[in-house]
C-alpha cells in the first residue's frame, strides 16, 4: 500500500530529512519542490495548465469557468509575460465539436495568471464541456452544468470540507468525481495555513520564518501543492462548485473584522490566493479583491434554495453579549431572505456548527469559535426562522472532522422550544479527527449533554451526498476505507431522511445498525 503522507513526513523528520520530504521547505528550487510533492503522491496536468480546470456558481443561463497558468506550480513567480491571452470554448459534447460559446480572457500576473470567465447565454439545466488554450497548449476538458429553471423533480449534490494535504490522500474527491451529482458545495478549510505537518513540530517545517504561511507567494504555493492531488483536480473538472470558507484559508480561529496591520495584510494575501485558485463568481467582478463576497442565494429550479453563508469575514470577537458571527449587513440580508423565502427546500451552507454542543451535562461549551460563541445572535436568527414560518430547513456544515446529526431548536437550553430544522455536520476529507478512544468515551457524554443531538460518528473520513425530491431529502454519509490509499473504495455508512413538511430527521432502517459512537434511540 502507498505510504501515508503523514507517516512519510513523520519518518522523514525522525531521520532529520524533512527538508527533502516537505515540498514547501524554504530554499528548495521549484523543481526540487515538485519532486518532493510528487514523492507525496502529487502530480500535475500538462503545463501551463498544471492546476487543472474548474467551474462554479452555476445559474440557469450562466456558469463561471476557471483555470490558472502555472508552468512551475510551486514557484513563487511564474516565468510568463505580464498578460497572456487565454482562449476558452464551451460545447455540448466532450469532444468540443459542438461549440456554443467561445472567447478570450487575459491572464494577468497581478492575479497569478488566473482566469475567471463568466459564460452567459447558456441553456438552463444542461450539461456542457469546456477547455482553455494558451501558449500553444490546451487544458484538460472539464464538465459543468447550469441550474434548471422551473419545476424540478430531483437534485443531488455533494458536500466536502477539511482537506489537510499532509493528513492523507484525497480518495474522497475521487469518489465525488464519480458521483452522479449536479454540483458540489465546499464548506471550508480548503487549505491549512499552519507550519505543523502531520504531528511534526513547526521548527522542522518552514515555508517562511515561523512556519506558518504569511505572504501571497506562500499562500499561492500552498494552494498549488493541494491542487497537486489528482483527485482534487478530477472533482473540480467533473462538477460545478459552490464555495464558502472557514478559518484555515487564512489562519486558525480568525475574526475577519479584527486585527492590526500585519493581520490585514496577511488576510488580503490569503483571500487573493483563494480567489486565484477557485471558480468563484463575485458580484463585484474584477474588483472582488481584497474582500470577495461569499454569501449568496442560488436556486436549483423550484426545488432548492441554497443559501451560502460567510461566517469569517464580518464576525466580532467571541463571547460578547452583542457579538456577531454574521455581521450586521449579512444578518439583515439573511433575515430578508428568510422572510421572503420561496416554497422549496432551504439548505444553508454553513462552515461551522450551528447547533449547541456541550461537552458534558450542564458543562461549558466546547468550541466558542462556532455559533456557540454567539448565543444571542443564533437565538435571534432561529427565532426569526420560526416566526417567519420557514419550513424545510436543512443546514449542512463542515469543520468538526466528524459526523453529527442535530435537531435545530430556537433555544437549545429549552428542549421544548420550537423545532425548526435539521443540521448535518460532515466527516472531513482527510483532516485528522479525534482518536477513536476519545470518540468512544465522549460520544455518550455529548449525547447526554445535548438532547437535540441524534447521531455522532468520528472515526471515518469522506463526504456527504444529498438527494432532494418534492417529498423527501436524503443525506448519505459516504466514507472511504483508508485515507492512506489514494484509490480507497467509498461506501455509504448511513443515511438520514427529512420528510417535506415534517421538521426533524430519521435514520434509514437499512443503515441504522452501522457503527457510531452515539445514536439516540
Amino acid at each position: 500500500m502507498t505510504l501515508n503522507r503523514r507517516d512519510l513526513l513523520k519518518s522523514a523528520a525522525a531521520a532529520g530529512a524533512l527538508g527533502a520530504a516537505w515540498p514547501l521547505t524554504a530554499g528548495l528550487t521549484p523543481a526540487q519542490a515538485r519532486e518532493a510533492a510528487e514523492a507525496l503522491g502529487a502530480s500535475y496536468d500538462r503545463a501551463p495548465f498544471t492546476l487543472g480546470v474548474a467551474s462554479g456558481d452555476p445559474q440557469p443561463h450562466s456558469v463561471v469557468l476557471w483555470t490558472r497558468l502555472a508552468p512551475e506550480p510551486l514557484a513563487a513567480e511564474q516565468d510568463l509575460p505580464d498578460v497572456v491571452e487565454v482562449r476558452w470554448a464551451v460545447a455540448l459534447d466532450p469532444g468540443l465539436r459542438e461549440v456554443v460559446a467561445r472567447g478570450t480572457a487575459p491572464a494577468s500576473a497581478t492575479l497569478g495568471h488566473s482566469v475567471h470567465v463568466p459564460v452567459d447565454g447558456l441553456d438552463a439545466g444542461r450539461t456542457y464541456w469546456y477547455a482553455f488554450t494558451a501558449l500553444g497548449r490546451t487544458s484538460r476538458t472539464g464538465r459543468t452544468r447550469t441550474a434548471p429553471a422551473g419545476r424540478v423533480s430531483r437534485v443531488r449534490f455533494a458536500t466536502a470540507n477539511c482537506q489537510a494535504f499532509h493528513d492523507g490522500y484525497y480518495a474522497a474527491f475521487r469518489g465525488i468525481a464519480r458521483e452522479n451529482v449536479d454540483f458540489v458545495v465546499h464548506l471550508g478549510d480548503y487549505i491549512y495555513e499552519h507550519g505543523q505537518v502531520g504531528g511534526v513540530p513547526e521548527d522542522h517545517v518552514r515555508d517562511h520564518d515561523g512556519g506558518e504561511i504569511l505572504t501571497l507567494a506562500d499562500y499561492r504555493k500552498r494552494h498549488a501543492l493541494y491542487k497537486g492531488d489528482p483527485s482534487l483536480r478530477e472533482a473540480h473538472a467533473a462538477h460545478p462548485w459552490f464555495l464558502t470558507w472557514d478559518d484555515h484559508e487564512v489562519v486558525n480561529d480568525y475574526s475577519g473584522s479584527g486585527g492590526g496591520a500585519p493581520f490585514v495584510r496577511r488576510r488580503a494575501a490569503a483571500y487573493q490566493a483563494w480567489y486565484e485558485h477557485l471558480p468563484h463568481r463575485d458580484s463585484f467582478g474584477a474588483s472582488a479583491l481584497p474582500d470577495p463576497e461569499i454569501h449568496r442565494v442560488r436556486r436549483w429550479g423550484s426545488l432548492l434554495e441554497l443559501t451560502v453563508l460567510d461566517l469569517r469575514s464580518y464576525r466580532s470577537a467571541q463571547n460578547l453579549p452583542d457579538g456577531t458571527i454574521l455581521g450586521a449587513e449579512q444578518k439583515d440580508w439573511l433575515r430578508r431572505n428568510v422572510r421572503h423565502a420561496a416554497d422549496a427546500w432551504h439548505v444553508w451552507a454553513n462552515s461551522i456548527m450551528l447547533s449547541q454542543l456541550r461537552g458534558s451535562p450542564g458543562g461549558p461549551y466546547m468550541f466558542t469559535d462556532q455559533w456557540d460563541g454567539f448565543l444571542a445572535e443564533r437565538k435571534e436568527v432561529l427565532e426569526h426562522v420560526h416566526a417567519s414560518g420557514l419550513e424545510d430547513l436543512v443546514v449542512v456544515t463542515g469543520d468538526w472532522h466528524s459526523a453529527f446529526v442535530d435537531d435545530i431548536r430556537t433555544d437549545y437550553d429549552d428542549a421544548g422550544s420550537p423545532l425548526v430544522g435539521t443540521e448535518f455536520t460532515a466527516h472531513s476529507v482527510t483532516s485528522a479527527a479525534y482518536a477513536p478512544e476519545w470518540n468512544e468515551s465522549n460520544g455518550p457524554l455529548m449525547g447526554a449533554a445535548n438532547p437535540h443531538l441524534k447521531y455522532f460518528e468520528g472515526n471515518r473520513y469522506g463526504y456527504d451526498v444529498y438527494e432532494l425530491t418534492p417529498e423527501r431529502l436524503t443525506a448519505r454519509m459516504r466514507v472511504i476505507a483508508d485515507r492512506r490509499d489514494p484509490r480507497s473504495p467509498v461506501t455509504t455508512l448511513t443515511s438520514f431522511h427529512v420528510d417535506r413538511g415534517r421538521t426533524g430527521s430519521h435514520e434509514d432502517p437499512a443503515t441504522k445498525g452501522s457503527p457510531a459512537q452515539y445514536r439516540r434511540d
